[in-house]
């Protein structure tokens, strides 16, 4: 089975399998967005969408997991990002770019999140992952720009995890 496909069904279709805490960002400050409800996972930026979910990795597959070195747990998140360029007449095409992302959680402590591209084909991905609690909620702060661009995507993303 393909991975990218695999992989991309994941992201898109997690919304659907995890519990989030959408809602208002607690603490927020005025230049970020409130965190949006659990099923928006995307945000259009003009020439570009930017798609991002975080889930526990327990829920991808065994092969996309293997394929890719990510240890598959229930007290492990994910966080997957995708940079879609629009174009007419497909669904886009995934484009490179600098993307950062930083972890919180309600008590304001720093959670460390590094993430790095995984290219397959002519997608590319960004990942991180993290240690979570059960019941943790998180808070991720995510910058991307394209390469070649000067449109900078910035979103918020509130998520809560269930490792039980």
């Amino acid at each position: 089975m393909n991975t990218r496909l695999v992989l991309a069904t994941s992201l898109l279709m997690a919304s659907g399998l995890i519990t989030g805490c959408g809602g208002t960002d607690p603490g927020s400050s005025a230049s970020r967005p409130a965190a949006p409800q659990a099923t928006e996972r995307s945000k259009d930026f003009g020439d570009y969408v930017l798609h991002y979910n975080a889930l526990t990795t327990d829920q991808l597959p065994a092969e996309v997991a293997r394929n890719f070195g990510i240890t598959r747990s229930k007290s492990r998140a994910m966080l997957n990002i995708v940079m879609i360029r629009k174009e007419v007449g497909t669904l886009g095409h995934s484009v490179t770019g600098t993307v950062t992302a930083k972890a919180t959680n309600l008590t304001g402590q720093l959670k460390n999140l590094e993430l790095r591209p995984l290219t397959e084909g002519d997608a590319t991905y960004y990942i991180g992952t993290i240690q979570v609690a059960d019941g943790e909620v998180l808070i991720f702060d995510i910058d991307a720009t394209p390469d070649g661009s000067s449109t900078s995507m910035s979103v918020r993303l509130q998520q809560q995890f269930f490792t039980r």
